[in-house]
């Protein structure tokens, strides 16, 4: 079974073109997409809970 695709911040924020500022905005507002925090500091993002964000983002502004 395959792991799910983890994605690193800079990725995150060039598919949303969005700013890192932005983006912890967004975050601090409880908007943003759930971040996985690494043991070494480093943040990721999966893919499927970026998707369901997205999805989320589509029926929110129907």
């Amino acid at each position: 079974m395959a792991r799910p695709q983890m994605l690193k911040l800079p990725e995150v924020l060039a598919e949303l073109d969005m700013s890192r500022a932005a983006f912890y905005r967004m975050r601090a507002r409880g908007k943003a997409p759930k971040l996985i925090k690494l043991p070494n500091g480093q943040v990721r993002v999966r893919r499927s809970d970026l998707d369901a964000w997205w999805a989320d983002c589509e029926v929110s502004a129907a």
